[in-house]
């Protein structure tokens, strides 16, 4: 595996409590460029990935949509895919494998009631992604999907809603949560950080919350990098909390808000948070 200590020694130092002057992630994107190795590269693609995933929905709803630019794949090759899975039914190889069928499938869905798309391919996209051959990257993704359905089941039950009908998914986690009635869904045992999460949701300060979140994941990537910071685990780490450090730039406290709001009026299944929170 490929250390990269010049890399992450002339690194500037992040801190989640000021997102200011912090590069994007586009641009440590490019500095990578050039750096990692074929197979680190491979393993970062799945980062990218997301960008990709919502860069294309975008475009399935408006062909004039802006595209974000931290994905691995161009405008023009996902117009590409989208024009050959369309009008040809063309095989196209070098797209995970849920990226055309989605696409194939979108005209028949789109229209019907309770398909959201942002919420459907970003199932597909985390199921992908769980299979990460990087044990930490892994381990990553499935925190992320497990905590966004636990913090959607713990919301819909506050609020009084049946909690079955607001989580997408299949593994342990969406088993326990539909099938234990439990304060915590017989969670807390298996699930260390599940306690944590209760106490953030009853937080009344909805940006409080945002940052409380965040601040778990930063601490989570913080563990898992301390005792090997130039491993591609640690450029990896990095990228992630360049990622928060964008979002809480673009975010005020008013538009804070307003993301929380979302999250109630929103609430659709796995990954049911509005595209700033995903993003």
């Amino acid at each position: 595996m490929s250390s990269y200590y010049c890399l992450m020694a002339g690194l500037p130092d992040v801190s989640l409590d000021d997102s200011k002057g912090a590069r994007s992630v586009a641009g440590f994107k490019d500095d990578l460029d050039g750096i990692l190795s074929a197979k680190d590269k491979e393993l970062l693609s799945y980062f990218y990935l997301k960008f990709d995933c919502q860069n294309l929905v975008a475009l399935l709803k408006n062909p004039e949509s802006e595209k974000n630019p931290n994905g691995n794949y161009t405008l023009e090759e996902l117009q590409d895919l989208m024009v050959s899975v369309q009008e040809t039914e063309t095989d196209v190889r070098h797209f995970p494998d849920f990226m055309p069928l989605f696409v194939r499938e979108f005209s028949h869905n789109r229209d019907k009631k309770g398909f959201f798309p942002e919420d459907a391919l970003a199932l597909e996209y985390y199921r992908h992604a769980m299979k990460c051959p990087n044990r930490m990257m892994a381990e990553w993704y499935r925190l992320n999907f497990d905590m966004t359905n636990i913090l959607t089941a713990l919301i819909a039950r506050k609020q009084g809603w049946n909690v079955s009908d607001y989580i997408l998914g299949d593994n342990t986690v969406c088993e326990m949560i539909r099938e234990n009635n439990s304060k915590d869904f017989g969670l807390s045992y298996d699930y260390d950080y599940v306690a944590e999460l209760m106490k953030i949701v009853e937080c009344e300060d909805p940006v409080e919350k945002e940052k409380r979140l965040d601040v778990f994941k930063w601490m989570w990537l913080e563990d898992r990098t301390f005792f090997d910071p130039f491993s591609i685990e640690a450029v990896f780490a990095y990228m992630c909390k360049l990622e928060m450090l964008e979002r809480w730039e673009r975010l005020d406290v008013e538009t804070g808000r307003e993301t929380f709001r979302q999250i109630i009026d929103n609430l659709r299944g796995e990954a049911r948070v509005p595209e700033e929170f995903k993003k």
